[in-house]
């Protein structure tokens, strides 16, 4: 895929090139769990994770997977000409459910007229055979995203923010998915704590090894009720900076294969939720940041790529 002038290749683009129209993703929350929650692995979460596990609070309001869809995908028509639509299942984690509890909420999504996809944010050691065969078979028919939270490629961090896996498991979770026309998403935080520049441009050549599809990058912002917002409270913890964290995206992309789908370059904070840093709620001002450094440095995504 040829870059454009934003010098990286974002998921609009690819998506417009792939479906000839524009296409959204509708965010769900299916009322599903996460095993770094229940007690499986862990009841206190990930440390910069709140109960809220990014979702929207549909499901507890009672709307289904199909009340979701259609309320959003009224307004998103609405607000930006969109004519398709990918269910993404966002709370959570979406693939720690039986077999068939998942099986009727992915189907329930794509009955919905004008969805054309499913994009399943997960972790990567809640996969298993029979859910890829599962997923490999709406992809025959559909486009299908898998996405992983890695967050960092560092096992230290991993231990430190109590993700409950180790970098080995997601290298597991890819190669067990490869081959099967399932689209593979990796979820990287820059700004984890203890780490610095270089520890977090390592996690960017490792995803440039792994050959998957797409990768999404946040900011690490400190919400209320998370054990990082307690270490940021006693001074143990420092958020990065607007600039700071532009740079570290731009040297990020400038290692990342070009072929690689950019589907986000920072986070959405409730604003209700967030502690700090309030320049995280200023999300365009960021974004025009980001194109202006790369412009500046007449540089892109891939640019130290072979």
């Amino acid at each position: 895929m040829a870059l454009h002038d934003k010098r990286y290749t974002d998921l609009n683009t690819y998506l417009r090139n792939l479906f000839g129209c524009r296409v959204q993703k509708i965010s769900i929350d299916a009322g599903l769990s996460c095993p770094n929650r229940d007690g499986t692995i862990s009841r206190g979460g990930c440390s910069y994770c709140n109960a809220r596990g990014s979702g929207t609070g549909a499901h507890t309001l009672g709307f289904s997977v199909t009340d979701q869809l259609l309320k959003s995908r009224q307004a998103l028509a609405r607000r930006y000409k969109a004519k398709k639509f990918i269910a993404y299942f966002q709370s959570y984690t979406n693939t720690y459910a039986r077999l068939s509890t998942l099986k009727a909420l992915y189907s329930e999504a794509l009955a919905v007229e004008d969805i054309v996809g499913l994009s399943i944010g997960t972790r990567p050691d809640c996969v298993n055979e029979a859910i890829l065969d599962l997923l490999q078979e709406y992809a025959s028919n559909y486009l299908v995203w898998i996405e992983y939270g890695l967050q960092s490629a560092n096992d230290k961090t991993l231990k430190r923010i109590n993700r409950g896996h180790d970098v080995q498991c997601f290298k597991k979770a890819v190669a067990l998915t490869k081959n099967r026309g399932i689209m593979i998403c990796a979820h990287i935080i820059l700004g984890l704590p203890g780490e610095n520049r270089d520890q977090m441009l390592k996690t960017a050549d490792f995803i440039a090894s792994m050959g998957i599809d797409g990768i999404k990058l946040h900011l690490l912002y400190v919400v209320k009720d998370t054990p990082m917002e307690h270490l940021y409270r006693k001074g143990k913890y420092t958020c990065l900076e607007q600039l700071e964290y532009v740079d570290l995206v731009c040297d990020f992309l400038e290692r990342i294969p070009s072929n690689i789908v950019i589907q986000r370059l920072t986070g959405d904070p409730h604003p209700e939720e967030l502690v700090a840093p309030r320049w995280s709620l200023k999300k365009t001002e960021t974004l025009n940041l980001i194109r202006r450094t790369l412009e500046t440095r007449d540089s892109m995504q891939g640019k130290y790529c072979p």
